[in-house]
C-alpha cells in the first residue's frame, strides 16, 4: 500500500495529539495583537495562507502569508512563523538566515533534528506528523490544526469530522472527470490552492484553483461536460446553478447537485469543516493517481524537499 494512503487515513489521530500539543507550545506561537506572516513553500503556503485567513478574521491582528521566496525582508512583524516538514527547505533557510537578529522566527517542522530548528528562534516539532511519501498531506494538515488550536477553535470536532471524511465514499468517480477547478471563501481559498495541487503532484492532472467570487469573471469559461468544480466552505448564491448550466459537475461539502455528499457527525453540524473536505480531495488525487497508473509516493520531477545548490 502506499505511503500516502496510510498517512492520509492518519489525520484525525494527528489532529488530535495537535490539539494537546497546542497549549504546551503558546510561548513559540504569535499573542494577540501581534503582526504575523507565515511562509512556506507550494503546500506550506497554501497552509500559511489559510491560518492568515482563519487568524485575521478571527480579531487575533494582521496577519500576512508569503512563498518563502517572495518574503518582504524589508517589512516590520512582530513575528514570523515558517512552515516546513523536512526543514531543509532551502528557500526557508534562507530567508531564516536573513531573518536572524531582525525579526524573532519560529519554525513547524516535521524532522526536530533539521537545520531549520538551529536557525529559528523556536521550533515547534511535530515528528508524529511527519511522512515518507513525497507529497504532503498529514503533516501540512496537521500544522494548520495546531495553529487553529491555538486561536481557540475545537479540534475535537475537527477531527471527528476528519474520522467521517477518511471513510466516506468519494462524492464523484475519478475516471469520469477529464478536470477539475477548486474553489475557496477567506481561508479556504488556501484550501482550493492545496487540493488542486494535489491533483497536479500525485496524478499529473489538470487542476486549477479560484477564489469562489472571482470563478465567474474567466474561468468558469473552461467548465464543461466531463469537468468537475470543487467548493470548499462557503459559496456564492447562484453559483451551483451557474455550473450546472455549463454541463460541469459540482461538489461542495453539503451538496453534489441536490445531494448531500458528506454529513457531519452531529446533526446540525452540515456542512463538515473545511478541512474535513480537503481530505476528500486528497483521497480523490490518490484515486486519479492509481486509475491513471501512477504511483502517487513518486510523483515525477518531484523530491520530498527542494535543495539547490
Amino acid at each position: 500500500m502506499a505511503y500516502v494512503h496510510a498517512e492520509i487515513a492518519s489525520q484525525p489521530d494527528c489532529w488530535r495529539e495537535a490539539a494537546r500539543l497546542a497549549p504546551t507550545v503558546t510561548d513559540r506561537l504569535p499573542r494577540p495583537g501581534e503582526r504575523v506572516a507565515v511562509v512556506g513553500c507550494g503546500t506550506s503556503w497554501f497552509m500559511a495562507a489559510a491560518y492568515a485567513g482563519l487568524r485575521e478574521h478571527a480579531g487575533h491582528g494582521e496577519t500576512d502569508a508569503f512563498q518563502a521566496s517572495e518574503f518582504p525582508t524589508g517589512r516590520r512583524y512582530d513575528r514570523v512563523i515558517a512552515i516546513t516538514r523536512s526543514g531543509t527547505t532551502t528557500e526557508v533557510l534562507d530567508l531564516l538566515v536573513a531573518l536572524r537578529g531582525q525579526l524573532p522566527t519560529t519554525v513547524l517542522v516535521g524532522d526536530p533534528a533539521s537545520p531549520a530548528v538551529e536557525l529559528a528562534d523556536a521550533a515547534v516539532p511535530l515528528p508524529f506528523a511527519d511522512e515518507r511519501s513525497v507529497v504532503q498531506t498529514r503533516f501540512a494538515t496537521t500544522a494548520l490544526a495546531l495553529l487553529r488550536a491555538h486561536l481557540g477553535e475545537d479540534l475535537g470536532r475537527l477531527a471527528a469530522d476528519a474520522e467521517v471524511a477518511v471513510r466516506a465514499p468519494l462524492p464523484i468517480d475519478p475516471a469520469a472527470i477529464e478536470q477539475v477547478t477548486f474553489l475557496g471563501r477567506g481561508w479556504t481559498v488556501g484550501l482550493a490552492q492545496e487540493a488542486a495541487l494535489k491533483c497536479r503532484e500525485a496524478a499529473t492532472f489538470w487542476a486549477e484553483a479560484y477564489p469562489a467570487m472571482d470563478y465567474r469573471h474567466g474561468p468558469i469559461s473552461i467548465a464543461a461536460p466531463g469537468r468537475l468544480v470543487w467548493a470548499f466552505g462557503g459559496i456564492p448564491e447562484g453559483l451551483p446553478e451557474d455550473v450546472a448550466a455549463t454541463g460541469a459537475a459540482f461538489v461542495h461539502s453539503r451538496t453534489h447537485g441536490c445531494h448531500t455528499v458528506l454529513t457531519s457527525w452531529a446533526a446540525g453540524r452540515n456542512p463538515v469543516d473545511p478541512m474535513a473536505d480537503l481530505i476528500l480531495a486528497q483521497r480523490f488525487a490518490v484515486a486519479l493517481a492509481t486509475s491513471r497508473g501512477l504511483d502517487p509516493d513518486a510523483p515525477r520531477h518531484l523530491t520530498r524537499s527542494v535543495v539547490l545548490a
